[in-house]
Formats: structure tokens, sequence, C-alpha cells
């Protein structure tokens, strides 16, 4: 028996191990599908798929071990029902399911897509989704035969616009490939596009821990032209012809910017290698967005002088999302999300907890033992003033003017917290007041300002990093 246990044991090493060109190829298989439901309802469809360039990942670390996201790709292979691949991502879908307009039962259809290694032979390809207990659910399974013609969809793309490795530091199997498109770009502000990107790539390599790991990251820019200077804002009745689609408004938020154009974004961003994407949007009221493994946004025009900075703030906080799976640490703005926490269920995200006991924090490792749990943080004083700023009209003119001294008065309470340079756990996150719990009193994913990563958020995005180039 004993013999037989470590048969099995070597022979399912031995089956994890295998190297990476013995079920793939070095490309990339995209797979696009639709995402349709409202509140309680979700169907996948399959699209099509595509063979694009090479793979830009890492071909050592192919199975996921961060467990992030709120949904889970695996992919098998046919003949030896071997998990071959499996990473973790978040969607749009996801998101908008927690407005009021999933609550009111309309449905809706989400564009989105998945890319892996290209297999050399037959998978299956399974996307899970996370139960309110955590725990992942398959709800989608389709069978991928790369050697049946027309199959896949294997005629090259040419490339629309021009790119340019923007930061070069090796083969992209060894590192982080970041692409920055722009969008509301048009063909006579290509410069400007170009010293945006320079801008925003300096900004991120400016702030620790990113800047302490340039060397592992590569920059991509693609050009991308729009017709028109700009993006919409629906609520304000404008429309613009812009390339990518990303728009204002989104889900009723007026700073939330997404696009729901995937298939023309992924064509475009094609091009390239890619493992994260970035899109500057030529436009200047304040807004931004990121959902883990699918994009950023970011404005990047200040019409108020001395509130430049906030533009930076936006592009690493929701690099922070994107990237890393960072959660929103605040809970004081408003959102167009219903319930997005539900009570009683330890979110996914490494830096957002409902729980209390000492022994079972997930970043227990950074507490220090006479670090009171919760922490006391004068957070009363702190919702007091967040109340008023949250009565200012920000699209008015005089926002900024009247949001300057209530700005001042709750950086005040976090600056001067007893234990602000201490992780613990500190109430208010992830839009909820009450029972949803931070690691700091202040971080890049809690006030707006240009403050550090909390020491929790930094091992975080440390972790990613390293699954691209460990």
């Amino acid at each position: 028996m004993k013999h037989l246990l470590s048969f099995c044991i070597l022979f399912s090493v031995s089956l994890y191990s295998q190297p990476f060109n013995h079920f793939f190829y070095d490309k990339t298989m995209r797979v696009d599908y639709y995402h349709t439901g409202s509140k309680g309802l979700e169907i996948f469809a399959l699209d099509k798929v595509y063979e694009e360039g090479i793979w830009p990942g890492s071909k050592t670390q192919l199975l996921d071990n961060l467990n992030f996201g709120e949904y889970m790709l695996r992919v098998y292979d046919v003949a030896t029902t071997q998990m071959i691949y499996s990473r973790g991502f978040s969607t749009i879908f996801n998101e908008w399911q927690s407005t009021d307009e999933a609550n009111a039962g309309i449905v809706k259809t989400f564009h989105e897509t998945v890319r892996i290694p290209f297999p050399k032979n037959k998978i299956q390809l399974t996307i899970s989704r996370r139960d309110k207990q955590m725990m992942f659910h398959e709800l989608f399974s389709t069978v991928i035969d790369p050697n049946i013609p027309n199959v896949v969809n294997t005629q090259p793309r040419t490339p629309q616009f021009t790119s340019v490795k923007l930061l070069d530091n090796g083969t992209p199997e060894k590192k982080v490939d970041l692409l920055i498109l722009g969008d509301g770009y048009a063909k006579a502000e290509m410069q400007k596009f170009r010293d945006d990107a320079k801008h925003f790539s300096d900004v991120l390599f400016g702030t620790s821990p990113f800047k302490e790991r340039k060397k592992d990251f590569n920059v991509w820019i693609i050009e991308v032209e729009s017709k028109h200077s700009g993006v919409d804002k629906p609520n304000s009745k404008v429309w613009k012809e812009n390339a990518l689609g990303t728009m204002y408004d989104t889900f009723g938020s007026a700073r939330y910017i997404l696009t729901e154009e995937n298939r023309t974004l992924r064509d475009i961003a094609g091009q390239v290698p890619y493992d994260a994407i970035a899109i500057l949007v030529n436009d200047n009221r304040y807004g931004g967005g990121g959902i883990y493994n699918l994009y950023t946004t970011c404005y990047t025009q200040s019409d108020t002088k001395g509130m430049e900075w906030q533009r930076d703030y936006v592009f690493v906080h929701e690099l922070g999302h994107s990237f890393a799976g960072l959660g929103d640490e605040y809970y004081t703005s408003s959102v167009a999300y219903t319930d997005f926490y539900q009570p009683g269920v330890e979110p996914w995200e490494p830096n957002i907890t409902t729980q209390t006991s000492r022994e079972l924090l997930k970043w227990k490792s950074f507490v220090e033992p006479t670090t009171p749990l919760p922490t006391p943080w004068r957070k009363a004083e702190y919702d007091s003033i967040e109340t008023l700023r949250g009565k200012l009209d920000r699209l008015a003119t005089d926002y900024y003017e009247k949001r300057q001294p209530l700005y001042d008065a709750s950086m005040n309470i976090l600056k001067t917290a007893e234990y602000k340079n201490k992780v613990g756990l500190f109430e208010g996150a992830g839009y909820v007041s009450k029972g949803v719990f931070r690691p700091s009193v202040d971080c890049r994913m809690f006030s707006l300002s240009l403050v550090d990563f909390d020491p929790v958020c930094t091992a975080a995005i440390q972790r990613v990093i390293d699954t691209y180039v460990k």
C-alpha cells in the first residue's frame, strides 16, 4: 500500500511538471464568448476562437496559485483529463449584476474574452464562478479541437495602428507586458498620446512596489486613432466616435469609465504581446475604472489648476484593481452597486475582510500582537466630514473649491491616526461602513491621495508580479 501511494504521488507530480511545450505551442489562443443574464440568471455562449501572436505569459506557472477573481478559467487536456492551465478573473457582467438595472430583471449581454497558451491537442475549457461561500462552481464548458479545420481563425490580423515598445526589459515570457492604449485621441493628437503614455508609465514606476520591480516589466503602446477627440459622456448628451468605445457614466456613475466594445479592444490589442491593458482616456472629467484581469481606464486631462495629481492617483489606484485584484477600501463615495459585498461572506480580494478573529485574519502575519482588533481610528469624525463632502456636486465648477477644506480635514484624521503606521483591522471598506475592514488606516486603495500602498496591498502586488516572472 505504501509503495502504491508513493507511485500515485510521483505520477501526479510528473503530470503537473510536464514542460510547457508538451501541451502548448508558443502562441496565444483567444476565446471569445457572450455572457448574458440578469440578477440570478447567467448564460455563456461561445463566439469565436482565434490564433494570435506569441504567448506573453509565464511558461512555468500555468496553474493559478493566487485564488483572486470572481471567476476561474480552467483548461483540461482531453486525452489525459489533466488540468493544464487556469486563471482567475472578473468581468463587467458580475459588476453589472449588482446594479439596480439587473435587480429589476433586465437581461443584458456582454462580449468577453479569455486567452490561453495555444494547445497542441483537444482541450476542454471551463468557466466557474464563486458562490456566497466563495467556492467555485462550473457554469460553462466547451471542447475546442485546434486541429480541426475552421475551429480556429488562424488568419493573421493586419495591424491597424503603430505600436512601439516603450520599455524593453526582456522577452515577454519572463516579464509583465503592460499594454497602454489611447482612446479619444484624434490623429493630430498622437504626440499627446505618446507624452501621456510616457507620463503614466513614469508615474507607475515611481510608485512602490512597481518602482522596485520596474525591470520585471515591458511596456508597449499602440497609437490608436479616434475620429473625434474625447469620449462619450451620456449624462451630458456628449457623444464621440472614439475607437475603443470607452465612456463615462457606466452603471449611472458619472466618473466610472469602461468600454463594452470588447471585440474591438481585443482585435487592436492582439498585435502585440500583453498581460495587462491600460486605456488612457483623452478627456477632462475625473474618472477611471479597473476590473481584475480585464483592463484599467484613466482620464488624462485636468482643467482645474493644482488638481493634475489626481490623474496619477487614479491610474495607479485602478491598476491596483485590474492587475493585482485589490478591492476598493473606501466606503463613503457613492457607487452604482447594491450589496456588492454580502454580509458575513469573506471577500476574495486580499485587502478586504469581514473576519474579526486574529487567528483567522488573512493578513494576520502583518499584525503585531499589541495592535488591537478592530483597530480604532476616529471613524465617526471622519464619516461626518465625508457626509458633507458627499453632498457636493462633483460636476459643479466650484466643486474643488468647496471640497478642499473638507478634504484637508479628512486627510488630517488619517495622517494623525494613532495606528497610522500599523497593519490592523480598520472598519469601513468595500463601499460598506460597518462589518467590512481594511488593513491600514490609509492606502492608495482608500484615500484620494498619493499615499503608498499599505503592506498588505504591496505584498499582493508582489505576488502577482511573481506569477509572471518566476
